[in-house]
């Protein structure tokens, strides 16, 4: 291998290696943006457009980016957070939002609720797998096997058995306590 090659080799994975130690914590999210949305301290959000966590009062933050820092915040289980970050949204009535509702709640352990808030965000969006996926582990949460397998059905037409919503529905059922 060239010199050059292994030089800019080794700097790449030194800069992984930095970035990945420096970076702030991030969690996984649901929408196009809550990907890879970093969390912040408790009172603040994370401001997609300066890339940066700021004061949560007074912060001029979209829907769709209190939304997606929403989930970000139930995926690192901080889940009352999560639902008080949704409450500042100026519009609720979103799938989306419906869907990170019920998965805070569920998580704290509230299951039928979180069931009631997926059942909202389906009608307003039936073809959202991830709330399908969602719905359907709150099923097999409650020993309902059949309504999960429904989900899962409805999944596999929207998007194949390849998908990420497919498979880790298809886990939940067959391994229940993973959930």
């Amino acid at each position: 291998m060239p010199i050059r090659t292994i030089r800019f080799a080794t700097f790449a994975l030194g800069a992984c290696l930095v970035a990945a130690t420096t970076a702030p914590a991030f969690a996984l999210g649901g929408s196009s943006g809550s990907d890879n949305v970093p969390t912040c301290k408790k009172g603040e959000v994370y401001d997609q457009k300066s890339k940066k966590c700021v004061k949560q009062r007074g912060a001029s933050i979209s829907d769709e980016n209190r939304a997606d820092y929403a989930y970000a915040l139930a995926k690192a289980h901080r889940y009352q957070e999560a639902l008080d970050m949704l409450d500042t949204m100026t519009n609720q009535n979103t799938a989306e939002a419906w869907n990170y509702r019920g998965y805070a709640t569920r998580k704290l352990g509230r299951t039928d609720e979180g069931i009631s808030y997926y059942l909202k965000s389906v009608d307003m969006d039936p073809k959202y797998a991830r709330v399908r996926e969602y719905l359907g582990e709150a099923y097999v949460i409650k020993g309902q096997i059949d309504l999960a397998k429904e989900q899962l059905n409805t999944i596999k037409s929207l998007c194949g058995t390849t998908c990420e919503e497919y498979r880790d529905l298809n886990e939940a059922i067959e391994n229940p306590s993973k959930i």
